[in-house]
């Protein structure tokens, strides 16, 4: 799994990048995707979006202006663009559309084992993930309102 040097990523976005190579593979920075993604310890690799749409239950990296990139969730595709989530997040953003999609998730790397996202065990974690969004939002907003006290 080639990993994205670190000097060429100081002159190339992400986006051209992707175009150049077709696939990112990179450490993720934030607790967004945890607990499938660990901050700094494990690794995911993505693969130029090609001009079909995504589907529910994909990760994908995207780009909001100006230069941030993110690695989140899509949990419902609309007509013109999708409602995207990070696992551990509990606010949906709204109005990414397939131009601002840069790639999907094809694997991650955790504890030096390469995992597809068309593993099982993937498929049911993203199952699971997607049919409790409503109960996980609602208890963490509830742990927030009780730690802030």
């Amino acid at each position: 799994m080639p990993l994205i040097n670190s000097e060429k990523q100081t002159r190339l976005k992400f986006e051209d990048y992707l175009a150049e190579t077709g696939t990112l593979t990179y450490s993720n920075v934030g607790r967004s995707m945890m607990p499938l993604l660990r901050e700094g310890r494990d690794l995911f690799t993505v693969e130029r979006k090609t001009s079909s749409r995504c589907k529910v239950g994909d990760v994908v990296l995207y780009r909001r202006p100006p230069d941030k990139y993110v690695l989140h969730r899509i949990i419902q595709v609309r007509e013109n663009d999708y409602v995207i989530l990070g696992d551990n997040c509990v606010a949906k953003e709204y109005g990414i559309t397939d131009d601002d999609i840069l790639g999907i998730m094809t694997s991650f790397v955790r504890n030096g084992q390469e995992r597809s996202v068309k593993s099982f065990s993937f498929r049911l974690y993203t199952f699971i993930i997607l049919h409790t969004i409503s109960l996980r939002i609602f208890l963490k907003r509830l742990i927030c309102k009780f730690k802030n006290r």
